[in-house]
């Protein structure tokens, strides 16, 4: 099928293409630009209706959509996700869950991936295994908590290596390289995120070499080390400001908990536009808002009033990335599409380029989603 998107501005990585045309055929990008300088002479059109019209949005770190869990129903999951513009998604599983839970879920979400029925979902994201103890919500659920070793780990891996696109790791942790190397072996394209963790900078740099290229949920659950008394010493977060290969996760709610608005700003300063991704990082949780927070509507919290990630979609970190930061349309694609499919390696999508899969959002210019397209279906 071949049919032009028109009426729209097109959004580039670096530059915006006002009234232009998107032609789609047989689920790819066929051609782009100007209207009247691409013909659409026969073609069928969908009228964007002056929205801005760029690449779906890719999140890679996410837990649930619409309060379910992708490993209780994967299916639910990615639809809800879909809906709001996510066009491919890495279901995040965390560390919570035993060896048994994380190959049982992992498979489900597989079995969904191969059915047809979830063709959002891409892979996973892996927030498990090794973390550091310290962190995180629920951390006092963790059962991983013994020093790494194979013969707990290699299951996981090998049930997963296919399509486990990142593996969160503390480089602190005893052993931490034993895990990494067979990870490596299984998938030398694997990528390794510091997570939950207080590691120090050469604990971090020495496993760049190894894949180690994204900080997870920057700014949240990293310890701050102090060798002397009122002295702060370089951690988790100056270490990937620092080193320029490495992108820096954000959670981006509408108050500013995740990331206070002047660190974001921050972030972006030194980063650039190509080493920051928004994650929505939403997560199942109930506890009560915690006093002072009762404005903090797309947060969760638990039940010791600990954040406990996002109930957001990642459409609504664009929304509020814009706000705190006064980043463009241009931007935000790039943080939320260009950037994580360029980390995990999709060559494919997460841009407007000819040939690409022609996974599409139309948004208004408060980014709020206004059209769907799934390798050129027309979903919403």
């Amino acid at each position: 099928m071949k049919y032009a998107i028109v009426n729209t501005t097109v959004v580039m990585t670096d530059h915006l293409i006002p009234n232009g045309v998107i032609i789609i055929e047989d689920g790819r990008i066929a051609d782009f630009g100007k209207a009247g300088k691409v013909s659409v002479e026969g073609l069928p059109t969908v009228d964007a209706k002056g929205g801005y019209t760029g690449p779906g949005l890719i999140d890679i770190h996410t837990h649930a959509g619409a309060g379910t869990f992708f490993y209780e129903d994967p299916e639910f999951a990615a639809e809800k996700v879909l809906e709001h513009g996510v066009t491919d998604v890495l279901p995040a599983l965390y560390y919570n869950m035993t060896k048994e839970q994380l190959v049982e879920s992992a498979a489900k979400i597989r079995a969904a991936m191969e059915s047809g029925r979830a063709k959002n979902i891409i892979g996973l994201y892996m927030e498990a295994p090794y973390l550091n103890l310290k962190f995180g919500c629920n951390r006092e659920q963790n059962p991983w908590g013994d020093v790494v070793a194979k013969k707990n780990f290699a299951q996981i891996v090998d049930s997963t290596y296919d399509i486990a696109k990142v593996w969160c790791i503390a480089p602190e942790r005893e052993n931490i390289d034993e895990f990494v190397d067979y990870v490596r072996e299984k998938n030398p394209s694997a990528v390794f995120s510091v997570a939950h963790s207080e590691a120090e900078p050469w604990q971090i740099e020495r496993l760049i070499p190894k894949g180690l290229r994204d900080a997870t949920h920057h700014m949240n659950a990293t310890g701050t080390l102090q060798k002397y008394p009122e002295c702060r010493t370089p951690c988790v977060d100056e270490t990937a400001l620092y080193n320029d290969s490495m992108y820096c996760e954000l959670i981006c709610d509408k108050v500013g908990i995740h990331v206070d608005p002047y660190n974001l700003r921050l972030v972006k300063k030194i980063k650039g536009d190509d080493r920051i991704i928004l994650i929505a990082d939403a997560f199942v949780e109930h506890g009560p808002v915690p006093p002072g927070y009762e404005g903090a509507d797309d947060i969760n919290f638990d039940n010791t009033g600990e954040i406990a990630g996002s109930n957001m979609i990642l459409d609504g970190s664009c929304r509020n990335m814009m706000v705190h930061t006064g980043a463009s349309m241009c931007q935000v694609f790039k943080y939320a599409s260009t950037n994580p499919a360029t980390l995990i390696g999709l060559t494919d999508r997460g841009r407007i380029a000819k040939g690409n899969v022609a996974n599409l959002i139309t948004v208004n210019h408060e980014f709020t989603v206004e059209a769907v397209y799934l390798g050129g279906e027309k979903i919403k």
